[in-house]
C-alpha cells in the first residue's frame, strides 16, 4: 500500500519489478490511487487495487470497507510502504486477523539530523528503495536491487509523433517545476539552459508540467524555438509515460518526474535546492554525480528541508549557485 504522492508511488516501482522477477511464485496487489495505475502496467504477477478516496473508501468507515474489500483477495501478508494513519489502520486490522505485516521506517530522526541548522549530521541516509526492500525482507523476501531491469521503450503513437515530430536524433525532457518553490531552479536560468540546448538542432527538447499556470510558463520558455515543444496539457498521462520512456535524458527538479523517468530506465539529471540527495530521495539507479546540488560552502545550513516545504531566511536563491554551464555539461 502506497497512496501518494506521485514521486513516492513511482519509487515503489523498481522495487516491485525486482520482487516479481526474483519471487515469481508470489502474487502482488498494489493498493494506490487510480491515477497511478499506469505505473504498474506490464509488471507480471501484479494486480492493481484502486483506492476510492472520494466515495467507497472515504473516512474511517471507508477504511473498514477497504479492509473488507482486501480481505476478499485472500491476502497472506501486508506491506505498508506509506506508514500514515490510513495505512496503519489497514495493517493493524490485518495483524488482528493473524496476517504478517511490515511497514516502512522513514528514518525521521536521521532526516531531522541531516536538515537541522545546528549540529548537522551530513551523511547519506538509506534510499527509499532500500527502505522499501527492507519491508519485504521483514516479510521473508530479500530483494536484490543491484541488477535492475526496465521495460522496453514504448512504441510512440501517431498522436505523440504528430506532437514531437520525427526529425530528431536526441530527445531531452525538462520538468522545471516542483511542489515547493525551494526546489525550483530559477526560470531565468532555466531559460538560458533551454536556449543553449536548442542551439543544437539535432536535439528536441520536451517540456513537462501540469496546470494552467505551469503551461503558460512553459510556453514562454519554448517561445520562438522550433525544437522546444511543450508537452504539458497536450497528451494523456499514459502517453506522457510512453514519451518519457523514449527520452535520452530527463532534467528534473527533486520531484515526481525524476522518479518517473528513473523507473523507466531513463538517465536523469536532478537539481537540488533546499533538499539534498543524501535524504534518500535520489532517483533510482542514478549515479550521485547526476545530482547537481547547491553550494554548501556558501550556504552551510543546506539541506534545510527533507521535502522542500521549510523556508529559511536568506536561502531563497541557493539554486543560483548551480550554473547553467554545469547543467548543460551534465546533460
Amino acid at each position: 500500500m502506497r497512496l501518494s504522492a506521485m514521486g513516492d508511488v513511482a519509487m515503489t516501482v523498481p522495487v516491485l519489478r525486482a520482487f516479481v522477477r526474483q519471487f515469481p511464485e508470489v502474487q502482488i496487489t498494489v493498493i494506490s490511487r487510480p491515477f497511478f495505475k499506469p505505473f504498474f502496467e506490464g509488471i507480471p504477477n501484479l494486480s492493481f487495487f484502486a483506492f476510492d478516496e472520494k466515495e467507497r473508501h472515504k473516512g474511517f468507515l471507508g477504511l473498514l470497507r477497504l479492509f473488507q474489500d482486501l480481505k476478499g483477495l485472500n491476502i497472506d501478508a501486508f506491506a505498508d510502504l506509506h506508514n500514515v494513519l490510513r495505512s496503519k489502520v489497514i495493517r493493524n486490522l490485518f495483524a488482528l486477523c493473524g496476517k504478517k505485516i511490515a511497514s516502512v521506517d522513514k528514518g525521521r530522526a536521521d532526516k531531522k539530523a541531516l536538515t537541522q541548522a545546528e549540529n548537522k549530521t551530513f551523511k547519506p541516509l538509506p534510499s527509499m528503495f532500500e527502505r522499501h526492500a527492507k519491508v519485504f525482507e521483514q516479510l521473508g523476501f530479500t530483494i536484490d536491487l543491484s541488477q535492475p531491469e526496465f521495460p522496453e521503450k514504448a512504441v510512440l503513437s501517431p498522436e505523440i509523433l504528430a506532437l514531437i515530430g520525427t526529425n530528431h536524433q536526441k530527445l531531452i525532457g525538462i520538468a522545471p517545476f516542483a511542489q515547493y518553490d525551494s526546489k525550483v531552479y530559477p526560470l531565468d536560468l532555466m531559460q538560458e539552459v533551454i536556449d543553449q540546448l536548442a542551439l543544437d538542432t539535432t536535439q528536441t527538447i520536451l517540456l513537462f508540467g501540469g496546470g494552467k499556470k505551469e503551461i503558460e510558463l512553459l510556453n514562454s520558455l519554448a517561445a520562438n524555438k522550433e525544437n522546444v515543444i511543450v508537452v504539458a496539457g497536450k497528451i494523456k498521462f499514459q502517453q506522457e509515460l510512453q514519451l518519457i520512456s523514449n527520452l535520452d535524458v530527463m532534467l528534473s527538479m527533486d520531484s515526481g518526474n525524476a522518479h518517473i523517468a528513473a523507473m523507466l530506465g531513463v538517465k536523469v539529471i536532478t537539481l537540488w535546492g533546499a533538499t539534498h540527495p543524501f535524504a534518500g530521495f535520489s532517483p533510482f539507479n542514478q549515479p550521485l554525480e547526476n545530482a547537481l546540488v547547491s553550494d554548501r560552502n556558501l550556504f552551510p545550513k543546506l539541506p534545510t528541508s527533507v521535502y522542500g516545504n521549510k523556508k529559511v531566511e536568506g536561502y531563497e536563491e541557493v539554486m543560483r549557485t548551480i550554473t547553467v554551464d554545469a547543467i548543460v555539461k551534465a546533460l
